[in-house]
């Protein structure tokens, strides 16, 4: 275990180790020198610009991306302006801010994606400094003008510009400046000299930390990662840490170093209680903490410093290191005569290796104290913090021996660590480049981590992770199959066929994976073809139609609606291509889906009906346009263009060859015209009313003559007639006419009628002088139908009919007594049936 503790360096009661990363992949001639370097937290990207300030439009400074291992990502040269600072957004695009005020927004394979500026009168007073930062609102940018002004923006995506008030006594740059982000408030702390102020939306308040002499230039500053400490370093070389807030002092130390150091940043271990800052010189990496004492390391080349949750990355042309305080568990188990419970177990696990009874000695130790459990926990816990595969594995398989000797101990916590190292090994490889902590990873989260994958383009190794973790497919493996089809669309050197191919075979049912999603994509590239291809795997036609009208296919977008068999899709298609064709090109496109031209031809019966008749002109349909002018003349109010559109009716009937709707128009129309008539001769106000209605007005208005002449006219069923007139007269009393109407010829409806409707007007009197002309079958009908018992009971034992004796019998009382025995022995010598 020596070795292990060989680069760890003590400060105060704290160790801090340097542990390299990675052998840079890259190959720079001239190192880090002459050259603006923005590297991301969280093991991001290195972005790189050679000889930013070369102006020679025959020599363009060139901008390159790394991994951070190193490995080439995209390289392009810089044809716009000067470049004042460059910065990584927390979704890893790259930011260029240049002395214009212009801010062009890259993506991580160099792609152009968007700029924005950080005002007009930028664009004259030019930018002197500039600095990108990370609030609780996303990216933001500041900006120190050549007017000595500041101009900040809190996040980029939403952007609202923020001029801030002037600093007093400030011309041209500031000694040194700094963002800080207080409850969810940005504010600039600056310094001018001895001055400090701190600047917000609405004042500039002059600002004295406690410890910092007044007469104490500052010169250099830098905030925390969490945004909660400070360091400040003076003319005179001292560094004073405290609380962002500035109302307290953490510890002053004198680094006996007055020339400015090159870069300033904080390396703090979460829950630490022994924060400390990293300055760096020509020559010199120095460590403050919070004792007197410092850490110096020499350094060859010109580094870069990035500030990390846990640490801070050394960058070099040839290596990056991660210098971090030693965990807490870590030196538990690895400090030199160690007595935790880590320690032993580590240490009886070596011993087991080697077959020796000692292990038994150390288990036996820890299990006296009862800390076998804790000591299983600190060796998962410190496998967790260890960069190296080679002590993970010793820390784990202690672990694992340890908890063979427990018998309620849960082993998530074990499985889990396992996994999460085997990911994190596997992203840290050189090819990849993701020097992840267990601690930066269990903060980014591994939804993150994913995120992080596809959009660098590891397809294979985001899906192997996310079925290793048994992540759920529509957070997992179909999100990144989503990303990388999206991604093959744009691939210029295949077909559109084999592209379809490969990405029908490698999505296939894949759940929340849509086909019409990338679709878009190749779309919004060019490629409509490859487009069609992938909709015809879509299987929702909810998804497919509106890309396709997007994509001006109206007809085949037309066709899959109607397939689906959605009616509002199909009324949908309908609608678009109404508007954007004219109307013969769209008439002659429904004609070829009769689907969609009966259901726009009921949308138009109920919305359009112009539209309707045009429709019908269009397709030589006769018989419909008949029946439309028929339904429009019923719109029309004036006679005479009633008859004109029923008059179209009658021509267009006899084109379709349909000679009873012809004749039926035909006689609407005399009816008209006699009503008509009718209506000038004797105000019967009969117009628009139906030939029964008309017929039972001139009856009850005495117009016996006209009704006759309708009667004859249109050729009334005699039934009809004779039913309407009966009941018209006797509704009006008119029994006299009554009874010559009934004499006038044999009724065709009997005489039967006449009874019953005499009766239901309550007059037996008239009632009983048709029962004489009822036939004999309904003799007892109309006898009863008149309360006459003896006349009934004579016919029916006339006819002998034992059903009309009953008849009789059901309505005779017991006074009756006569009637009912002659009945009942009539009905006794009637012939069975």
């Amino acid at each position: 275990m020596a070795f292990i503790t060989a680069n760890w360096n003590p400060l105060g009661e704290a160790f801090y180790r340097k542990t390299e990363l990675y052998e840079m992949c890259w190959n720079l001639r001239d190192g880090l020198r002459d050259s603006l370097v923005a590297a991301a937290p969280y093991g991001g990207p290195i972005a790189l610009l050679r000889e930013p300030h070369r102006r020679s439009p025959s020599s363009r400074p060139q901008l390159e991306i790394y991994s951070a291992s190193g490995v080439s990502i995209a390289s392009f040269p810089w044809k716009s302006g000067p470049v004042v600072q460059l910065g990584w957004t927390v979704s890893d695009e790259l930011l260029c801010i240049q002395e214009d005020g212009s801010v062009l927004i890259y993506d991580l394979f160099g792609s152009f994606k968007r700029h924005f500026s950080m005002g007009q009168e930028v664009v004259q007073s030019q930018v002197l400094e500039a600095k990108v930062f990370h609030s609780p609102y996303g990216t933001g940018v500041a900006i120190v003008t050549g007017s000595s002004r500041l101009t900040l923006a809190t996040n980029i995506d939403d952007l609202k510009l923020r001029r801030l008030p002037e600093v007093p006594g400030l011309h041209g740059k500031p000694s040194c400046w700094v963002v800080l982000t207080q409850d969810r408030q940005t504010k600039v702390l600056l310094s001018n000299g001895p001055e400090l102020y701190i600047l917000d939306s609405t004042s500039c308040t002059a600002v004295c930390p406690p410890g910092v002499s007044p007469q104490d230039g500052i010169v250099h500053m830098s905030v925390s990662f969490s945004y909660k400490y400070l360091a400040l370093f003076t003319d005179t070389g001292h560094l004073w840490t405290g609380p962002s807030h500035l109302q307290d002092k953490m510890i002053e130390v004198d680094t006996k170093k007055k020339t400015t150091p090159k870069q300033m940043v904080w390396c703090r271990r979460p829950k630490s209680q022994q924060p400390s800052v990293v300055l760096m010189w020509d020559r010199l990496l120095l460590v403050a903490g919070v004792c007197s004492d410092t850490i110096q390391f020499p350094i060859d080349d010109p580094c870069v410093l990035v500030g990390e949750l846990d640490g801070v990355r050394i960058i070099s042309s040839t290596n990056q290191e991660l210098l971090q305080e030693v965990p807490l568990v870590c030196q538990d188990i690895f400090k030199i005569a160690s007595m935790a419970p880590g320690a032993l177990l580590l240490e009886a696990h070596r011993e087991y290796e080697k077959s020796s009874q000692k292990a038994d000695e150390y288990l036996r130790e820890i299990k006296e104290q009862s800390m076998l459990g804790e000591a299983v926990r600190q060796c998962v816990e410190a496998a967790g913090h260890e960069y190296d595969t080679n002590t993970q594995k010793s820390l784990l398989r202690a672990a694992s021996f340890g908890k063979c000797f427990l018998t309620d101990f849960s082993p998530d916590q074990f499985v889990l660590t396992c996994r999460e190292l085997r990911v994190l090994n596997a992203v840290r490889e050189n090819g990849v480049g993701l020097p992840l902590t267990h601690t930066q990873f269990k903060q980014m989260t591994l939804q993150v981590l994913i995120d992080r994958l596809v959009y660098r383009q590891f397809y294979p190794l985001a899906i192997e992770i996310c079925r290793y973790l048994k992540i759920p497919d529509y957070q997992g493996v179909s999100r990144v199959l989503k990303h990388w089809a999206s991604c093959k669309v744009q691939q210029k050197d295949l077909s559109d066929e084999a592209i379809a191919r490969v990405v029908c075979v490698k999505v296939g049912d894949s759940p929340g994976v849509s086909y019409s999603h990338i679709a878009a994509k190749a779309y919004e590239c060019g490629r409509t073809e490859l487009a069609i291809k992938l909709l015809d795997f879509e299987a929702r036609s909810g998804e497919q139609v509106p890309l396709l009208l997007k994509m001006k296919r109206s007809q085949l977008a037309l066709s899959k609606a109607v397939e689906s068999g959605d009616t509002d899709l199909v009324y949908t298609v309908v609608s678009y291509l109404k508007n954007e064709m004219n109307r013969g090109d769209f008439f002659m496109t429904l004609r070829n889906q009769p689907v969609a031209l009966s259901l726009y031809r009921q949308f138009c019966k109920l919305q359009e009906q112009d539209t309707l008749k045009d429709l019908y002109n269009q397709d030589d349909d006769h018989q419909e346009l008949a029946n439309y002018y028929v339904t429009a003349s019923y719109r029309e109010k004036r006679l005479e263009s009633r008859l004109s559109l029923l008059q179209s009716a009658v021509d267009e009937y006899n084109k379709a060859k349909n000679e009873f709707a012809a004749k039926a128009t035909e006689d609407e129309m005399r009816l008209l015209r006699f009503q008509r008539k009718l209506d000038d001769e004797k105000g019967a106000g009969l117009l628009g009313l139906s030939l029964q209605v008309d017929k039972v007005a001139l009856l009850a208005l005495g117009l016996h003559k006209q009704a006759e002449q309708l009667y004859r006219d249109f050729r009334v069923p005699d039934k009809r007639y004779w039913w309407l007139k009966l009941k018209s007269l006797a509704e009006k009393e008119e029994w006299e006419e009554l009874e010559k109407f009934s004499k006038s010829k044999k009724s065709p409806i009997g005489y039967l009628a006449f009874v019953d409707v005499c009766m239901k007007c309550n007059n037996k009197y008239e009632a009983k002088k048709y029962v004489s002309k009822v036939t004999p079958e309904q003799k007892v009908k109309a006898h009863l139908a008149v309360s006459d018992l003896e006349g009934a009971a004579d016919a029916a034992i006339e006819r002998r009919n034992e059903s009309e004796m009953g008849a009789v019998l059901s309505r005779c009382s017991t006074s009756d007594r006569l009637l009912i025995d002659r009945l009942n022995r009539a009905k006794a010598t009637a012939p069975k049936k």
